[in-house]
């Protein structure tokens, strides 16, 4: 595979460009070609590998282990069954730093089995991505009433959670939710924001918020990167 040499862009940028790619598609999971491979694979010399994997080392997407080789250092996210908690605090409780991107928010006729579920023929959609150390990590639809959707549409969506809305701004508290986890395809739509391939299976996770009063707040439904997101449960065997 040879990088196009009559590009402006550095050839060490371009190769770093390539390594993230295959890593994002789990192409390259665990240890990385060694550098000779590197070099016969897209043509470039041994200094063009070093400062390509240097600056993914910096970044903290490779780390590199002396005698050993060069490793993807990605961690999975793991969540807790039972705990109703933000995809923000799920993040930084394995000590990365969350983030995310506002793809859209807008008011919109409800689809019928959210109709059915929440009552309502109206309301508001926030559409974001999520991030892991700058890592894209899933995508995460939001349906509120349209009254409290309004509200959360005055803040910065690009750095708010929205739990943290809900609770600290807004006074919405005392919530539970139902959620349901289950696996599919992810769509290309969602394929094309998060930079992966159409074939990736994702992890879906539904669930509907209510208030201390019942009351629907919320449904969410996200798609995460199967192969950074899991869900961890204690279970005993009681006779």
């Amino acid at each position: 595979m040879v990088l196009d040499y009559t590009n402006s862009i550095p050839l060490y940028i371009q190769l770093k460009v390539k390594i993230e790619e295959k890593i994002l598609e789990g192409v390259y999971t665990g240890k990385i070609p060694s550098e000779r491979e590197l070099m016969d694979e897209y043509y470039v010399s041994r200094s063009t590998v070093r400062q390509a994997i240097d600056a993914l080392t910096r970044e903290g997407t490779l780390d590199k282990k002396p005698g050993r080789g060069t490793f993807v250092a990605l961690k999975p996210i793991n969540d807790w069954l039972g705990s109703l908690s933000s995809t923000s605090e799920t993040i930084q409780r394995i000590g990365m730093k969350p983030g995310a991107k506002l793809v859209k928010a807008e008011t919109v006729q409800l689809p019928k089995h959210l109709q059915t579920l929440t009552g309502l023929t109206e309301g508001v959609h926030i559409k974001r991505i999520r991030y892991a150390d700058h890592i894209p990590i899933g995508v995460e639809n939001n349906y509120y009433p349209i009254e409290l959707g309004e509200e959360i549409m005055t803040y910065d969506l690009n750095k708010k959670s929205l739990y943290d809305l809900l609770e600290q701004e807004l006074g919405v508290r005392s919530i539970e939710a139902d959620q349901i986890i289950k696996s599919e395809r992810i769509n290309k739509e969602d394929a094309k924001l998060l930079n992966v391939s159409s074939s990736m299976s994702m992890l879906i996770a539904e669930r509907i918020l209510v208030d201390f009063n019942g009351e629907f707040v919320e449904y969410e439904r996200a798609a995460y990167r199967s192969d950074m997101y899991s869900f961890k449960i204690k279970l005993s065997r009681k006779k």
